[in-house]
C-alpha cells in the first residue's frame, strides 16, 4: 500500500484521478437509466435495446476519432465541445418523448460525443510520474474505476424506481457536467499538449502490443458483460442478489488492482492474469448456488484490475506519445464491442438453456483470452527494469546555413 500513498501524495495525481473518475461515473449510470426510461416510454425492452444499440455504436465510432482530434485541436477544446453536445443529446432524451427512431438518433449522437476522458488521462499519466510509478497508476486507476461500476448501477436504479427515471438520467448528466468540468480545469489537462499524429487513422493498431491489447480487451470485457447477463438471468432482475454478487465481482477487481499492481510486468504477465480470470468464470460454472458464486466470481474479478493495467502499460510502452491517445481509444472500441457480443451471445444462450448458457459463453470468452496472450507472447513487452513512458516523437529539425 506504501506504494499508493506514495503516489497519491505526487503533486496531481490523487485530483486528476478524482477528476477523472467523477467525468466518467456517468458511464456506470446512462446504460441502465436509458434502458429504464425508454423501457417506461414505450413499454418495451426490445426498444430501449434499439437505442442502446446505437448509442454504443456511436461511442465504439468516437474511441480512436476524438482521441486522436486531441492532438489537432488540444485536449480542452475536444473535451468541451464532446461534453456539451453530449450533454445535449442525454438531457434531450430525458426532457423529450420522441419515437423510437428518434431516440437511437439521439443516443448514437450521444455516444458519438462521449467526451474523451479515459484516452486523455491516459495520455497525461506518463507525464505526471517518473517511469517506476506509471505501472502502479494505472493499476490504481484501473482499480478505482471498479467504484464507477458498483456505485453507478444501485443509485441509477434507486433514483429511476423510487424517484422517476428522468431523474437517474439528470444525475447521470449532471456528473457529466460537474465531473467534465472539473477535469477540463485540472491544470494537467492544460499543461499536457499531445503533438499531431504523422500517421493515418487505424494505423497505429499495426504496433504488436496495441492490436494485442484490444483484441485481449475485447475478450475480457466480453466475459466480464456474459458474466453479469448469466448473474442476473440467475437471481432475477429484482434480486438484491444479483447486485450483491456483481459487486463482490468488482471488489475482487480492486483487490487485485491494489495487490499485484507494483509488480514487474514481463512477456507473460497478461496470460497469466487472463488465466486467473478463466478458471474462476470456469468454476462458476458448476453451482448457482449463491454462496459459490460469490466466491468463484471474487477470484475471477482479482485478475481484472491488473489484466487492464498491462495492457495499458504495453500500449504506452509501445507507442509514440502523439499516438497515445488514438491508441487507447481502440481499446476502448474493442471493449465496447465486446461487451455488446458478450452481452448478446449470452442472451441467446440464455434463452436456449437458461442461466448456464451464459457462463458458458462467458468461460469460452476468457478462455480465448488466455490464450491469445500466450500464443503471441512475443508481441507483449517485457517491462521488467524498464521504462513504460510512450516513445518521445522527434522530427527533423531546419538548420540555417552559415
Amino acid at each position: 500500500m506504501s506504494t499508493y500513498l506514495s503516489l497519491l501524495k505526487t503533486p496531481g495525481v490523487a485530483r486528476i484521478i478524482g477528476a477523472q473518475l467523477v467525468a466518467r461515473f456517468p458511464f456506470g449510470m446512462l446504460s441502465l437509466a436509458f434502458l429504464v426510461h425508454i423501457e417506461h416510454v414505450h413499454h418495451s425492452y426490445g426498444a430501449a435495446g434499439l437505442v442502446l444499440a446505437t448509442t454504443s455504436v456511436g461511442q465504439a465510432i468516437a474511441g480512436p476519432l476524438t482521441s486522436r482530434w486531441m492532438g489537432h485541436w488540444g485536449m480542452r477544446p475536444v473535451l468541451i465541445l464532446t461534453s456539451l453536445i453530449c450533454a445535449t443529446a442525454v438531457g434531450t432524451v430525458a426532457l423529450v418523448i420522441m419515437p423510437v427512431a428518434a431516440y437511437m438518433a439521439v443516443g448514437f449522437l450521444a455516444g458519438l460525443s462521449t467526451p474523451p476522458i479515459q484516452p486523455a488521462v491516459r495520455t497525461i499519466y506518463p507525464k505526471m510520474v517518473n517511469s517506476r510509478q506509471l505501472t502502479p497508476l494505472f493499476s490504481l486507476d484501473a482499480s478505482a474505476q471498479e467504484l464507477i461500476w458498483v456505485l453507478g448501477p444501485v443509485i441509477t436504479t434507486f433514483l429511476a424506481f423510487q424517484v422517476s427515471t428522468q431523474s437517474a438520467i439528470f444525475v447521470a448528466l449532471a456528473f457529466l457536467v460537474g465531473g467534465g468540468a472539473w477535469f477540463v480545469a485540472s491544470p494537467e489537462v492544460g499543461r499536457v499538449r499531445i503533438p499531431r499524429s504523422r500517421r493515418r487513422i487505424g494505423a497505429v493498431l499495426l504496433r504488436r502490443a496495441v492490436f494485442l491489447a484490444t483484441v485481449t480487451g475485447f475478450l475480457l470485457i466480453g466475459a466480464c458483460a456474459a458474466i453479469e447477463a448469466g448473474i442476473v438471468a440467475t437471481f432475477g432482475e429484482s434480486g438484491s442478489q444479483a447486485g450483491i454478487i456483481l459487486g463482490i465481482f468488482a471488489i475482487g477487481s480492486l483487490i487485485g488492482g491494489l495487490m499485484l499492481g507494483h509488480r514487474p510486468i514481463g512477456p507473460w504477465a497478461l496470460t497469466v492474469r487472463m488465466l486467473g480470470i478463466a478458471v474462476g468464470m470456469a468454476l462458476a460454472m458448476a453451482s448457482l448456488n449463491f454462496w459459490w458464486l460469490a466466491l468463484t466470481l471474487l477470484i475471477a474479478g482479482v485478475g481484472i484490475a491488473p489484466a487492464l493495467a498491462v495492457m495499458f502499460a504495453i500500449v504506452s510502452a509501445s507507442v509514440k506519445f502523439s499516438e497515445t491517445a488514438e491508441a487507447y481509444g481502440w481499446i476502448g472500441t474493442g471493449q465496447l464491442i465486446g461487451a455488446a457480443l458478450g452481452s448478446a451471445a449470452a442472451g441467446l444462450m440464455i434463452d436456449r438453456f437458461q442461466a448456464p448458457g451464459a457462463f458458458w459463453v462467458a468461460t469460452g470468452f476468457a478462455t480465448v483470452g488466455v490464450i491469445v496472450p500466450a500464443v503471441l507472447v512475443r508481441w507483449h513487452p517485457d517491462l521488467r527494469g524498464k521504462d513504460p513512458s510512450p516513445i518521445p516523437d522527434t522530427e527533423p529539425v531546419a538548420i540555417q546555413p552559415s
